[in-house]
């Protein structure tokens, strides 16, 4: 961590105290629908669909969410969507998953979603993304136009088959842009440079998971390879000092997941974050919660984490909250609602 906060000790432990980030209305670019379902929610699916002797209770759940590394989450992420059995699953847990959002206040999400997950329950992914729609739907009071993740683990002829999939149904269900989760150490991006250019001719906007759990060489492979718009996590970009420089000079953003990191194990202590060092260099962050049911983690608590851990003032954190709704895939009115909307809040604290 760099930098002292720019107020006094006193001042800024009772503003941390006093300031509640859940009044301000909030937007975020890097969550998996999957892994956003509410526990509650999960907790009905898993006793729907005839329990699971791993977990007896609700309380058993919460605590088999935590993980010794990396690899161990990614097999706890699917052993959990294995609840997801039906449409209906699909639309039951969108509905949840958008109510529980629009209680925090968060009001504009460009949500992932996972369709080739689910192949093992024989479901279509044009279905899986209209029962997803159907159940956002339900909930006026958070707008969450869609990013299918193609699963980089399914390799180049996988990840093509759901992009064709998709497409079929992308305005429909609101689909605007495409990435690639999973572990990106075993599957490069440069192995998908063919399926990127296709998505990218047929109107998508384009994302990838890309510095998390693999190098800054990963990040180059998405921008030079993908023609990625913006990074998924992207904090190990730090290691490469003409890669930050590249990202601030070009303005390609970062959704950097700060609890996540910690939760994954991907960064061993919260001193050894690099969100600090990454918006003092310039580049253009972004604040997300990636999988927030699966790490406890709620978006007003990553900016308290922003002013407390790492010492951000007022204007950095202003700055971060308006930095989504620059990095977003909205239209120019959504924009201007959405940058309105959270500039009002700033104008009364």
């Amino acid at each position: 961590m760099t930098g002292p906060p720019s107020r006094s000790p006193i001042a800024f432990w009772l503003n941390s105290r006093m300031r509640d980030w859940t009044t301000m209305p909030k937007a975020e670019l890097h969550l998996h629908l999957e892994g956003a379902i509410p526990v509650p929610t999960l907790w009905e699916l898993i006793r729907h669909h005839g329990g699971d002797s791993m977990v007896s209770s609700e309380e058993e759940l919460v605590e088999w969410f935590t993980y010794s590394d990396f690899a161990h989450f990614m097999e706890i992420w699917s052993w959990m969507i294995r609840f997801l059995r039906t449409y209906d699953d699909f639309t039951f847990a969108a509905e949840a998953v958008a109510r529980h959002l629009a209680a925090q206040n968060i009001i504009y999400v460009e949500a992932f979603f996972s369709p080739s997950d689910f192949r093992h329950h024989d479901l279509d992914p044009r279905r899986i993304a209209l029962a997803i729609r159907a159940g956002l739907d339900r909930v006026d009071d958070v707008e969450m136009p869609l990013i299918v993740d193609l699963v980089r683990d399914r390799g180049p002829e996988g990840t093509a088959r759901t992009l064709t999939a998709i497409k079929d149904v992308a305005d429909e269900a609101g689909v605007i842009g495409i990435g690639i989760g999973g572990f990106e150490s075993a599957h490069p991006p440069e192995q998908f440079a063919g399926v990127y250019r296709d998505a990218r001719e047929s109107g998508f906007h384009v994302t990838a998971h890309a510095g998390e759990e693999a190098g800054p060489g990963s990040v180059w492979g998405a921008i030079r390879s993908l023609g990625a718009e913006r990074i998924g996590h992207g904090i190990r970009s730090i290691e490469d000092p003409a890669l930050v420089r590249y990202l601030a000079e070009h303005r390609i953003p970062l959704e950097v997941c700060p609890t996540s990191n910690l939760r994954t194990g991907v960064v061993a202590h919260w001193d050894q974050h690099p969100v600090r060092r990454l918006v003092d260099a310039g580049v253009l962050v972004t604040i997300n919660t990636d999988d927030p049911a699966m790490f406890d983690a709620t978006l007003a608590g990553e900016y308290q984490i922003l002013e407390t851990r790492f010492g951000m003032d007022d204007e950095m954190l202003r700055d971060l909250s308006l930095a989504v709704v620059d990095a977003s895939w909205a239209d120019e009115v959504t924009r201007a609602r959405l940058r309105s909307d959270i500039e009002h809040w700033w104008a009364d604290v």
